[in-house]
């Protein structure tokens, strides 16, 4: 059994390859060989957004307080609040964030596959980001 305490793993910076505005992440849990699933709270300010990305495993988002949205490729922009569970299926390419005017906090859950949870790819635009674009 291991038991990791509230508060002993420091925040960090959502780096600007992955992420366009300001993000926190605060790392949840790792769980070691064999197991592979990973999760993070993460926090996204008005505006702020990941790139978008895929996931080998798939991803569950669980929304933990404000208002965000999300968009997987050839889709509309939903948006997302306090309460909801969001899953994207192994490979598919999406984004998430807070939405423009308030923030919001999620828990990310993803496994690992040979090593690797996540394929960063190019930064949302912000006519995707406002469900705008054309494609």
């Amino acid at each position: 059994m291991e038991i990791k305490r509230s508060g002993s793993q420091p925040s960090g910076k959502g780096p600007a390859d992955w992420f366009t505005g300001v993000v926190r992440i605060d790392p949840l849990f790792d769980a070691p060989h064999p197991a592979r699933v990973a999760g993070a709270s993460v926090t996204f300010e008005p505006g702020a957004r990941t790139a978008w990305h895929t996931h080998p495993l798939g991803q569950t988002l669980i929304v933990t307080a404000g208002l965000g949205r999300v968009q997987r490729s050839g889709g509309p922009v939903e948006e997302i609040r306090s309460g909801d569970v969001v899953w994207f299926a192994p490979g598919e390419k999406h984004w998430h964030g807070a939405s423009l005017a308030t923030a919001m906090t999620h828990i990310a859950i993803q496994e690992k596959l040979d090593g690797k949870a996540v394929e960063w790819l190019e930064h949302v635009s912000d006519q995707d980001y406002q469900g705008t674009s054309k494609s």
